[in-house]
């Protein structure tokens, strides 16, 4: 027997007892107060996050990929936050991937029982290349999936990088992990229901995850997103934007150096900045890991 009367996740929250009885906008407003209590929840396990990022970090440095791995809910905000990652910062699709336990349909529909297949996750992990090298972060609101820790068991038997992320005291699946994310929101409004504040702290951990370890990579100068890849035309838009931002240039300067740059708005920045041509430039990006504050240092430096 599951004992989901353990689960902080799955008891009923007091507040919204007779929500089913409330005028909309006293429910809505229910609702929002609840919101409210999630950003707390997840500030007080910041220091645990900064671990992660920095594992994580180091891990992408060497060679390796972040994956995301979870059922329901959890595995699509998994797979939400890894495909925004190569428009976003310019990553390769492989970088940082998301794996839901069903696959690719049950992405928009639910597909019973996976969840409670362990062994289905370390297939669908080594059907990915999942390696030592990789770090894999396990998500699951009540942290007792099944589809999570077996994957997450399968991660550690490799000596890949683990990291748990549930909403629960004491999760079942911060046992297979090197680092525990855990940031308790209680009682849902909807008994059970964690999409809501579960699912919203998962979301806010995730953009902390991604966002603090591309922005240690180099893939952020200032808080512009310099490696944004312009797929379309509101992206475009948006690099040429940025290029005039970061550079002080006119538009017609932006584009030109973008267009020597061949689209890229990190080195187009770096031309406009330092005078260098963009073969140099590429050149010192590349020892610089792509950190385009350093390379501009350089450069300045020199002349």
């Amino acid at each position: 027997m599951i004992e989901l009367e353990k689960l902080t996740t799955e008891q009923r929250n007091p507040a919204s007892t007779h929500i089913d009885e409330l005028p909309t906008l006293d429910m809505l407003t229910l609702m929002n107060e609840a919101d409210k209590t999630v950003a707390l929840a997840v500030e007080k396990i910041l220091p645990e996050i900064a671990k992660a990022v920095d594992l994580i970090t180091e891990r992408l440095q060497k060679g390796g990929r972040l994956f995301y791995l979870g059922a329901g809910t959890s595995g699509r905000l998994g797979i939400l936050d890894a495909v925004e990652c190569p428009p976003t910062y310019g990553t390769e699709p492989e970088l940082v991937q998301g794996l839901i336990a069903g696959g690719t349909p049950a992405i928009f529909r639910a597909k019973e029982g996976a969840e409670d297949d362990a062994a289905l996750a370390g297939q669908d992990l080594e059907q990915a290349g999942f390696t030592r090298k990789d770090v894999l972060v396990g998500i699951a609101a009540s942290g007792r999936t099944p589809y999570v820790i077996g994957g997450l068991s399968y991660a550690s038997s490799l000596g890949a990088a683990t990291i748990a992320l549930a909403c629960a005291e004491n999760p079942r699946i911060a046992e297979e992990a090197d680092i525990a994310l855990t940031p308790v929101t209680g009682p849902e409004i909807i008994t059970g229901s964690t999409r809501l504040k579960a699912g919203t702290a998962q979301k806010m951990v995730l953009n902390m995850l991604s966002t603090g370890t591309m922005v240690k990579l180099g893939k952020v100068y200032g808080n512009l997103m310099v490696d944004v890849k312009a797929t379309n035309a509101k992206l475009s838009e948006r690099a040429l934007r940025i290029v005039m931002e970061a550079a002080d240039a006119s538009r017609e300067s932006a584009a030109e150096a973008l267009k020597k740059a061949q689209g890229s708005a990190k080195l187009a920045i770096l031309i406009l900045l330092t005078g260098c041509s963009s073969s140099a430039g590429r050149l010192q990006l590349n020892m610089v890991q792509g950190h385009l504050g350093q390379a501009i240092r350089k450069i300045i430096k020199r002349t």
